[in-house]
């Protein structure tokens, strides 16, 4: 017969595989999001909407799991800070598919028309992202500090796509102003996955504070 605790170690890891599981499918869920995008595949965009629906629910059934973990075994320190913080952490995946949904979203407005030249920006910007999350994901579940600390730094090559895919948008606005519904989608594209990237920054705090008590804001420029 198990132990309590044998029994509690043994929920906690099937948490973090959940966790990692969604962790997994968001990445994805954002990488196709703008594949999709790129390649006018509507199709794509819809199944990339159902899917958000998945995702919501693999959110609520970890969110749910948690509070019965918490309910039943009445953990204390390290361990309570480890559930809330996978708590937190599945809620912050739950919003960065919301994104990569909102990327959809915009692919359906879309239609039928081409993409403006400065798109070429936002895959490679959507790359660094998803590497993020997932290098931020690994730290949370090795409880890698320092890894934890020098994730969020990243976030300053993201801004920086960021701000260069706005302002070349923006000279196209100048340049012809009918071209502003078109630059309009794709700066809302390049919002949302700056978003994800300061998500992640969240991650890296609630690892941060799941190893050592300490729940502080991460700055990207702190080395």
């Amino acid at each position: 017969m198990k132990s309590v605790r044998s029994t509690f170690e043994t929920d906690i890891q099937q948490l973090k595989d959940e966790l990692l599981t969604l962790g997994s499918i968001v990445e994805q869920q954002i990488l196709n999001a703008v594949v999709a995008l790129e390649k006018r595949d509507l199709e794509g965009s819809k199944i990339i909407k159902e899917t958000d629906v998945k995702v919501n629910a693999r959110r609520y059934a970890i969110e749910q799991k948690v509070l019965i973990t918490i309910a039943t075994q009445q953990p204390m320190a390290h361990d309570l800070r480890l559930l809330a913080s996978i708590l937190e952490i599945a809620g912050e995946l739950e919003r960065m598919g919301d994104y990569a949904k909102g990327i959809a979203t915009i692919n359906l407005r879309m239609g039928e028309e081409k993409l403006l030249k400065p798109f070429a920006k936002i895959p490679a910007m959507a790359e660094k992202a998803v590497s993020m999350l997932h290098r931020a994901l690994t730290a949370f579940i090795n409880e890698d500090i320092d890894e934890a600390r020098k994730i969020p730094l990243d976030d300053n090559e993201v801004d920086g796509y960021y701000e260069s895919i706005y302002h070349d948008l923006m000279n196209l606005i100048i340049e012809d102003n009918t071209t502003m519904q078109k630059t309009n989608w794709l700066i809302w594209t390049a919002h949302n996955l700056e978003r994800v990237a300061d998500r992640v920054t969240n991650i890296c705090e609630r690892t941060i504070f799941t190893a050592t008590g300490e729940l502080r804001e991460i700055r990207s420029s702190e080395q």
